[in-house]
């Protein structure tokens, strides 16, 4: 390892792009350009050198821990004289709206699955309903931590990584703005479940009776955060939502159908005071401040490209 080709920063260690991409460089990718389009996000503009240089090693390094985990498994079992069945490994994946957290979960499963069975889930599914919300109070705050039903999300966690057969989550729809009722994921004892939002690593906060309890994150064996200077990510939110007018709001469905016709400019004025009173709020308060507590943080520039990879050091 050549000395400029990463910087220590604190607990992380930073790699460059260039070295990051060279540790897979004489590995095969199993994703066309066709699958990867379909896996990325809108306005995420990825490529097949992209997923190679980026995301294959980073698929590396997940499968390194998976199988160390798996290792020590096995050897607590025997210490313990136990005959346990090994619980599925759990990947956490956290980031801003419209930083592209979803293209990186939907490519992570694809190239994990080449070896293991892999689930995703959303913690989308886990808001509590527009209802619900109204009720609260909280629908323009929809997406910051009080809009879920914690209790629901950790039950779902905590049964997934304590090894039941089957477990569900709620389905959510981005047509409707809403949790869908009477729809279900479920999850069948993965070999690795990828769990995807903006929240997921927030720690434990303290109970009324001022205990502390766990919180979702304490059940990752590895995690991810998506990073960019905040300006780039609110134009990439700008312009995600302009492409949204003539595609996803024109659905009769969608809760955001009043933003297909109205005038250009007053479209774009509306998208930018939601950036400004929601997004950008929750980002600065909610979900920035727990970048520091993920295995690996990816660091895209203004082009969406990723342009370093800090890993936490062991």
């Amino acid at each position: 390892m050549r000395n400029n080709t990463y910087t220590p920063t604190g607990a992380y260690l930073t790699l460059t792009r260039d070295h990051w991409a060279n540790l897979a460089r004489q590995r095969n990718l199993s994703l066309s350009a066709e699958t990867i389009a379909g896996l990325t996000a809108l306005g995420d503009p990825l490529n097949v050198d992209g997923v190679r240089q980026v995301y294959l090693p980073l698929t590396e390094l997940i499968n390194v821990y998976i199988e160390n985990t798996s290792a020590l498994w096995r050897q607590t079992n025997a210490y313990l004289g136990l005959a346990e069945q090994p619980t599925p490994f759990i990947i956490g994946i956290a980031g801003s709206v419209a930083v592209g957290k979803s293209t990186t979960a939907r490519l992570l499963r694809e190239l994990l699955s080449v070896t293991h069975r892999v689930d995703l889930i959303t913690t989308d599914g886990f808001l509590f309903p527009n209802e619900v919300l109204e009720k609260k109070g909280l629908m323009d705050r929809k997406g910051f931590p009080e809009s879920y039903d914690q209790a629901r999300l950790l039950k779902f966690v905590t049964d997934v990584k304590s090894g039941a057969r089957e477990v569900t989550s709620p389905v959510y729809s981005h047509i409707t703005y809403d949790i869908v009722p009477d729809e279900q994921i479920t999850v069948r004892h993965p070999d690795v479940l990828i769990i995807e939002g903006l929240n997921v690593l927030q720690p434990s906060r303290p109970r009324s009776t001022g205990a502390m309890g766990p919180a979702v994150s304490d059940f990752f064996d590895f995690s991810v955060y998506v990073d960019a200077p905040e300006q780039a990510i609110k134009q990439w939110f700008l312009d995600r939502f302009r492409a949204l007018r003539t595609t996803a709001f024109t659905d009769p469905r969608s809760y955001f159908r009043q933003f297909a016709h109205i005038p250009d400019d007053t479209a774009a004025a509306m998208a930018s005071e939601i950036w400004d009173t929601t997004n950008g709020p929750n980002l600065k308060r909610n979900i920035r401040p727990t970048r520091d507590r993920a295995t690996v943080v990816i660091g895209k520039g203004a082009d969406h490209d990723v342009e370093w990879i800090r890993i936490r050091k062991i």
